[in-house]
C-alpha cells in the first residue's frame, strides 16, 4: 500500500546507510514518495550522501549541498528546490552537531560558551530555519508535515549526551511552537525520539555502548530499536494518516521511555 504516493519530501542528514534518515528515506520512497536531498558541503561529504542515496534505488538523485549554519544557504537550496520540484509535502530535519570533546561523562559542567552555543545552533535553530524557508513552497501544496530527530536524553540525563540533550530538548520545543505558528498554513510539525542506533553521531557520544546493552535488558520489547522502526513512523507522520497530529513528540525506543528504574 503506497501512502504517500504524489508526495515530496527533503531529505536533510543522510551521512551513510546507517544514518536514521536514510532509512526514513528508504520507507518513504517505498510508499510512493519522490525525494530529494541535501549533503554537508565537501566532494568527500557528497560522495559519501551520494553512495547511500544511490543504494535506495535512487540513480540520478536531486542532491545539492547545504551549510545549515547559514540561512542564505537554506534559502538557496529551498529555492533550488522549489525549481526542481513542481511541490513540496515533507521535511525530514536529522542532523545535530556538538564538539565531542564535550560528549564524555563528567564533562557536561566544563562545557564552554562556543561549544553549548554551536550545539544549539546546528542542532535545533536549524529546524526553524529550514522550517521557515520550506513553508511556502509547503503552503503552495496545501500544507505537509515536517519532522526532526531527536533522543530520550533531550528529557532525562543520559551520561555523556551532555549538550546534545540540551539541544536536542530545545529542537522539540522549537517543533513545538513552529507547530503552533505553521499549522493556519496546513503544516505539522513534530519530533521522533529514536531509540539508540549504531551511527556515525552516536558514535561520538561517550559511554553508548552501555546503552546498547542496557536496552537489551530493560526495554520492554527486550531489543534496540532498528532503523525501519523509526522509518514507519516517518511514513506515518508524512501521511493523511497523521493529519491531525502536531506538535508531538513521537517515542520510537521500543519503550525504554516508559521504564522508570
Amino acid at each position: 500500500m503506497a501512502l504517500l504516493d504524489g508526495k515530496v519530501a527533503l531529505i536533510v542528514g543522510i551521512a551513510n546507510e546507517r544514518s536514521y534518515a536514510w532509512h526514513i528515506a528508504q520507507s518513504l520512497v517505498e510508499h510512493g514518495c519522490r525525494c530529494g536531498f541535501t549533503h554537508l558541503p565537501g566532494e568527500k561529504n557528497e560522495r559519501r550522501t551520494r553512495r547511500a542515496v544511490e543504494a535506495l534505488g535512487i540513480a540520478e538523485p536531486w542532491l545539492e549541498p547545504l551549510d545549515a549554519a547559514s540561512d542564505a544557504d537554506i534559502g538557496a537550496v529551498m529555492e533550488k528546490f522549489g525549481g526542481a520540484f513542481d511541490r513540496l509535502d515533507v521535511v525530514v530535519h536529522s542532523i545535530a552537531f556538538a564538539d565531542r570533546e564535550w560528549l564524555a561523562k563528567g564533562k557536561f559542567v566544563e562545557t564552554p560558551r562556543a561549544a553549548y552555543l554551536a550545539a544549539i545552533d546546528i542542532s535545533a535553530y536549524t529546524l526553524l530555519g529550514i522550517a521557515r524557508a520550506a513553508a511556502p513552497l509547503m503552503a503552495r501544496s496545501g500544507g505537509g508535515s515536517v519532522m526532526a530527530m531527536s533522543y530520550y536524553g533531550a528529557e532525562k540525563v543520559v551520561p555523556g549526551y551532555n549538550i546534545m540533550g540540551v539541544a536536542k530538548a530545545a529542537l522539540e520545543c522549537t517543533a513545538r511552537y513552529l507547530a503552533a505558528e505553521l499549522g493556519e498554513k496546513g503544516i505539522r510539525v513534530n519530533t521522533i525520539s529514536g531509540g539508540y542506533l549504531r551511527t556515525l553521531a552516536s558514535s561520538a557520544v561517550g559511554g553508548t555502548s552501555d546503552i546498547e546493552g542496557h536496552n537489551l535488558e530493560r526495554a520492554p520489547l527486550r531489543r534496540n530499536v532498528e532503523g525501519s522502526d523509526v522509518g514507519k513512523t516517518a511514513v506515518y507522520l508524512a501521511s493523511d494518516l497523521a493529519s491531525g497530529v502536531t506538535g508531538e513528540n513521537i517515542y520510537v525506543d521500543c519503550g525504554v521511555n516508559t521504564i522508570g528504574v
